[in-house]
């Protein structure tokens, strides 16, 4: 029987736009983003515009190509979230580490 039974579980908001910001802090263009974080068109359209919006994210041009890059308020965030995940022990993906042993389930009766 395996312990960690592989669930999948959706992300959230925030640690995807914590993917993003991962993604582009050197920079990267708008199709990088797009496969590297695993989103549809649509939803990166309207992740850029939030992380855009509260200056998180700026967008620039290199070569005559848009580029995306985590700005020091974008990386700070990364910083913390890191953090955050890092003290509800879990992993950036935000799957909860379990013990490598198995776990122990308890009964109502065996805890009164």
């Amino acid at each position: 029987m395996n312990p960690q039974p592989n669930l999948q579980k959706r992300r959230d908001k925030l640690v995807i736009m914590a993917d993003i910001l991962q993604i582009a802090r050197k920079g990267a263009l708008k199709t990088q983003i797009l496969y590297k974080a695993n989103l549809s068109f649509e939803q990166l359209k309207q992740y850029l515009n939030l992380l855009t919006a509260t200056d998180m994210l700026k967008k620039t041009r290199r070569k005559q190509r848009e580029v995306y890059e985590a700005t020091p308020k974008g990386l700070e965030f990364l910083k913390t979230h890191k953090e955050i995940m890092d003290f509800l022990n879990q992993d950036a993906e935000g799957n909860l580490k379990l013990p490598s042993e198995s776990v122990i389930v308890t009964t109502r009766e065996e805890v009164n």
